[in-house]
């Protein structure tokens, strides 16, 4: 069901690139609201121009879709280049755009999509959630400094890749060489048609030393088994598997996540890597002779053996629990340049939460340094 109402844009408030974040009275009870529009698909309004907003996830409370999205400007069409290709992204819908892929055959990057068939061994780090992402980055960087890195934004959730402010901040400072939207999702550096084309790009478009493929903001979990759009990430590593790259794990971990099947190691994790991956996988985990180690870590280990590495050798794949020290990654994930925050925890309430992502991504880094 839609709920689009009609408003007046009275302000703007703070923006990043490709998304102009504005102030909406609307029209049916005065209320002022915060309202996204993405400048892609609308351009940018000005105050005074009448606007229509779609304000589902707001008048429904929701923590990350809280703000209206901008459907259209009443009195104002706006006026942009269509691209050279034939890509649409968001297809068949009202806001289906045109996009440059660099697997179009009218792309500038068609030629060596085409002639490219793997990702020479590249890491790469999948995780379910997109809170992860800073921390990958974090880890990454305090075991390699100068690491190139591909951020590969799946339509697992958020379809534009603009709506991620980290991912805007991270691309800022430089931490992220290139942004690649792939499947539905649009507004990256560069656009792709599948991940695995998207790694090829991350690979010999970006010249990346590490990928890392997550879906945008916004999981859509169930509390069921299987029911949680996160779950995508073995199939990120189904084409990291498959294109010669070495796919990297990132485990949902936490100590302060009230819901028990969250709280050590998720259910999400379990599922996705012990029953869905079918192509082997690294598994980091906080190394035994690391002066951090205490019993929630030593039972977070076993829950890995036995609810991922045990269920998955027993369908024949063998995944591998590869521990990693964590020392300089408390001190990296607070030098890093964006809010920290899962599920409304930041890295104070939830320091094991960062600290696996981070794992993950110093496994990825040694990894890229030894090709």
């Amino acid at each position: 069901m839609l709920q689009w109402e009609r408003g007046t844009v009275t302000g703007e408030r703070p923006s990043w690139r490709g998304v102009a974040r504005l102030e909406v009275e609307l029209e049916a009870d005065g209320d002022v609201v915060s309202a996204l529009a993405y400048t892609e698909l609308t351009g940018a309004p000005g105050r005074g121009e009448r606007v229509l907003v779609n304000t589902n996830a707001l008048r429904r409370g929701l923590g990350t879709g809280g703000d209206a999205l901008l459907v259209a400007r009443l009195d104002v069409l706006p006026g942009t280049e269509a691209p050279s290709g034939h890509m649409v992204k968001a297809r068949y819908t009202p806001m289906q755009t045109m996009v440059d892929a660099i697997d179009d055959p009218d792309g500038e990057h068609y030629e060596v999509i085409r002639e490219a068939h793997d990702v020479d061994g590249m890491p790469v780090v999948v995780a379910d959630l997109h809170s992860s992402l800073p921390a990958i980055v974090a880890g990454i960087r305090a075991e390699r400094h100068g690491a190139r890195i591909a951020y590969v934004h799946t339509d697992g959730a958020a379809l534009p890749a603009v709506y991620s402010r980290t991912t805007a901040r991270l691309r800022e400072t430089g931490l992220l060489t290139s942004v690649i939207s792939a499947g539905q999702s649009f507004g990256g550096d560069l656009e792709a048609v599948t991940v695995h084309s998207a790694l090829l790009g991350a690979k010999h478009v970006v010249d990346a030393d590490v990928a890392v493929v997550i879906q945008g903001p916004g999981n859509l979990g169930t509390g069921t088994g299987w029911g949680f759009s996160g779950i995508e990430a073995a199939e990120s590593v189904h084409a990291a598997a498959a294109l010669g790259g070495a796919p990297v794990a990132t485990l949902r971990v936490s100590n302060a996540d009230p819901r028990d099947r969250h709280r050590g190691l998720s259910h999400h994790s379990a599922t996705t890597y012990g029953q869905a991956a079918l192509a082997p996988v690294r598994l980091p985990v906080l190394s035994r002779n690391d002066s951090r180690y205490s019993p929630f870590h030593a039972s977070v280990r076993e829950q890995v053996k036995t609810s991922i590495v045990e269920p998955a050798r027993a369908r024949g794949t063998e995944h591998l629990l590869t521990e990693v020290d964590a020392k300089g990654l408390r001190d990296a994930l607070e030098d890093i340049p964006v809010r920290l925050s899962t599920m409304g925890r930041s890295l104070g309430e939830d320091p094991e939460a960062f600290r696996y992502a981070a794992l993950a991504g110093r496994c990825a880094a040694t990894l890229a340094a030894r090709r």
